[in-house]
């Protein structure tokens, strides 16, 4: 089936921490939520209801996909007010007027919510997609499309390659997650065991690839063509892209 490689970097880590996932055509962008979301350290995706807000921002064509509700009515209320809009602008002191009019031009964003829109147009339309999640610690990902092909046949998305541990959630950013790495290894460190303690109720974990393929079997949104796959009673003997 049509089916994407993608390429996922966490922006300003260093070294650069980067997935490789193989995925069906056809996902939604929640579905590409949860697929950061487990091949990472953080718990917003399935099966969990969500832990931050997370956001698609598509400039060049005016959306905005979120699961911000705030953002949702905010829209409607600048699309239901915008004489009201454009005499605030209008009267704005000069000083002011270039954040008012940033501040306008994101509410004039269609906001999509992320389980009623599909990636394919725009992932191929850009070829990289940037992908904002929880607003506080302010992670952004880089989504870049590297291959499309038509040779995978499971209904669900599968990690390739990789590097580097995931940041664990509410750790504090980029400089947070390197505290905590440097104390979090270090068992003679003063604070290792508390450190750890916290680390465990986060569900943290060094890059485990096995692991992170094992959550992602759980995000099937079309039927494997196991007629095309050589197996034996549903036990993968060989395959390009998934092990036995």
């Amino acid at each position: 089936m049509k089916s994407y490689i993608i390429r996922i970097e966490l922006e300003h880590s260093n070294p650069l921490i980067w997935r490789k996932v193989i995925m069906p055509a056809g996902a939604t962008f929640n579905m590409l939520h949860d697929i950061v979301q487990q091949t990472s350290n953080f718990q917003s995706g399935y099966p969990s209801e969500g832990y931050h807000l997370f956001e698609f921002e598509l400039a060049e064509d005016g959306i905005r996909v979120t699961n911000d509700e705030e953002a949702y009515e905010e829209h409607q209320g600048f699309k239901k007010n915008k004489k009201m809009f454009a005499e605030r602008l209008k009267n704005m002191e000069p000083q002011y007027r270039k954040f008012e009019e940033a501040y306008q031009e994101r509410l004039s964003a269609v906001v999509r919510k992320p389980s009623g829109i599909k990636i394919d147009e725009f992932l191929e339309k850009h070829k990289e997609l940037v992908y904002s999640y929880d607003f506080g610690d302010g992670w952004q990902f880089r989504i870049k499309l590297e291959t499309i092909v038509d040779d995978y046949y499971f209904g669900f998305p599968t990690l390739l390659d990789g590097a580097e541990t995931a940041p664990p959630e509410d750790v504090g950013g980029i400089p947070g997650f390197y505290d905590f790495l440097q104390i979090y290894r270090d068992q003679k460190h003063t604070e290792h065991k508390e450190m750890k303690d916290w680390a465990d109720s986060q569900s943290f974990r060094e890059y485990d690839p096995e692991w992170i393929n094992r959550r992602l079997k759980s995000r099937m949104y079309k039927k494997t063509e196991w007629d095309k796959i050589h197996h034996d009673n549903y036990r993968i003997i060989e395959d390009k892209y998934r092990k036995a």
